[in-house]
């Protein structure tokens, strides 16, 4: 029996690799295949039931894909969006809140307010994952991409403190609004104090370990170390994790080339797999939701989830056109005419609400029962609202938002022009600064260098000069030829696969040890992941 338990745990994470796999080779989205598929496998007859544990999800799952975005986005672009990034990640949150928690018990009498106001925090915070992946594969501009990434990385302080606060008042502890707020200052200044005390000591630990492979242990451990931290202090783990994460990131260009090689290979599989498991089990939680509303009819309970779905992309709607005319107006990007989020920008950020695994885990964290011993108000009910607003997010919206950016013309051509640009100037000077550089080795050089060592170090200097110019022709020169670094790349890596089939042959034949090989090989590969880069 506990093999067979075994075999069921093991099928979760295999069975959302294998959709994942097919998801992406389609071209589909695959959060949402993911969900979509965990729906149809919860009715398989002989499927046990997965129940989500909420400790675990918030500290297995969650630091670890935030840190890794974190650790990809870039602080410069977050700073500049601050304002935007703050009016959502708290604002908005806030203003969900209130919204659904009024809308709720409006709707439901039943649900009291606070036990409402708990609904509301849980289905606020948007998972960006889903809708970035998209912005990105279709290329939407920058700076929506920033201020979605960085709303993902902030609200969740924010919704999991308002739903504390709810929580706590739902079951009769007596917590108010304004202790909800020192709560979360409190928290959010903790939080941020912890993440800015462990980034700069772990870097400095990082530089001096000179071993690629503890060091990327040393990142590996960070989230779950700030989470854990940050937590036993009474402060948000969510925040620590964030600015730890950023602030690593930052500083991730002083490594060395072989840790950044590693670390980079290292978390896009643990986040690939991460994501999928997160998505197929969100499909999975339908059944132990609807075990608990027999007493509600059918019509009643999808009359609830529609509405409560509605006020959630209203409320969004209603907050972002408003606040982001309002910053049109008065930054001072708009003051000195450089372009800010216009109309097609606004109606974006508006649709990409999709809805994630934390407001499952919230939900899912909400008690049996309150401080009376009484059962929670409400609580199969709120369990079965955030799953059926998280599903109709990610459905409805998730399906919708790519052709959504294409009918509104929302990409960025323009910007990735410039940046093809600004990439070629800063090869060109880096590229001359080499030359230079080579100059001056060679004169202080004892003996004249070979000849032959000294053209291929210019040949390489000069090739990769060239090289992002020519990216802008989009590989071809007149009349569709090849330009001259295409050409080295295609011949180049033909070249490459016969020196790695002959080293294979060897080894097979015994020539060789598999040490040698590998050895050989990994160099072959550095070399092939560099022409793919270009």
């Amino acid at each position: 029996m506990e093999a067979t338990h075994a075999l069921w745990l093991l099928a979760v994470p295999l069975s959302a690799l294998l959709v994942a796999a097919a998801s992406r080779r389609a071209g589909l989205s695959a959060p949402l295949v993911l969900v979509i598929a965990g729906l149809l496998i919860s009715y398989v007859p002989g499927v046990p039931t997965f129940e989500l544990d909420p400790e675990f999800v918030l500290f297995f799952f969650l630091p670890p894909l935030l840190f890794a975005a974190a650790w990809e986005s870039s602080y410069v672009n977050l700073r500049e969006n601050t304002a935007s990034i703050g009016l959502l990640s708290v604002g908005l949150v806030l203003f969900t809140t209130v919204a659904v928690g009024y809308a709720a018990h409006a709707l439901i009498p039943e649900l009291p307010l606070a036990a409402a106001f708990a609904l509301g925090a849980i289905v606020a915070p948007p998972d960006a994952v889903a809708a970035v992946s998209v912005a990105r594969r279709l290329g939407l501009p920058r700076r929506l991409v920033t201020i979605l990434v960085g709303e993902s990385l902030f609200n969740d302080a924010t919704a999991l403190t308002l739903f504390r606060v709810a929580v706590a008042a739902a079951a009769g502890a007596g917590f108010t609004m304004l202790d909800g707020l020192e709560r979360f200052l409190i928290a959010s200044a903790l939080g941020c104090a912890v993440g800015l005390v462990l980034g700069p000591a772990l870097h400095w630990l990082r530089t001096r370990l000179r071993d690629p492979v503890v060091e990327n242990s040393v990142t590996l451990l960070t989230p779950f170390g700030a989470y854990l931290t940050a937590e036993a202090l009474h402060a948000s783990g969510v925040i620590a994790v964030v600015v730890s994460g950023l602030y690593l990131g930052h500083r991730s260009s002083e490594s060395a080339a072989v840790t950044r090689l590693i670390g980079h290979s290292f978390w896009k599989v643990a986040i690939f797999i991460l994501e999928s498991v997160v998505f197929l089990l969100i499909g999975l939680q339908l059944p132990p939701v609807v075990d608990g509303l027999s007493e509600h009819p059918w019509t009643e309970l999808a009359w609830w989830a529609a509405a409560i779905f509605g006020v959630v992309v209203a409320a969004r709607f209603l907050w972002v056109f408003p606040t982001s005319s309002v910053l049109r107006l008065t930054s001072p990007s708009a003051r000195r005419g450089e372009e800010g989020v216009d109309w097609r920008g606004q109606v974006v950020i508006s649709w990409a609400g999709m809805r994630g695994v934390v407001s499952l885990a919230a939900a899912f964290a909400i008690p049996l029962a309150g401080e009376s011993g009484r059962p929670f108000p409400g609580r199969d009910l709120i369990l079965f609202l955030t799953f059926t607003t998280v599903l109709a997010t990610l459905l409805v919206q998730g399906l919708t938002f790519p052709m959504l950016i294409r009918r509104l013309g929302v990409a960025g051509d323009r910007e990735r022009y410039t940046d093809t640009v600004s990439e070629a100037g800063a090869q060109h000077a880096a590229a001359n600064a080499a030359l230079r550089r080579l100059d001056e080795l060679l004169a202080e050089e004892p003996a004249p260098p070979d000849e032959t060592v000294v053209e291929r170090l210019r040949q390489l200097a000069e090739h990769r000069q060239l090289k992002a110019w020519e990216r802008l022709g989009g590989g071809t020169g007149p009349e569709g030829a090849e330009v001259p670094t295409t050409t080295y790349r295609r011949l180049r890596r033909e070249m490459l696969a016969a020196e790695r089939q002959v080293f294979i042959e060897m080894r097979n034949a015994r020539r060789i040890d598999d040490e040698v090989l590998n050895r050989v090989l990994h160099e072959l590969d550095l070399e092939e992941a560099a022409l793919s880069r270009g």
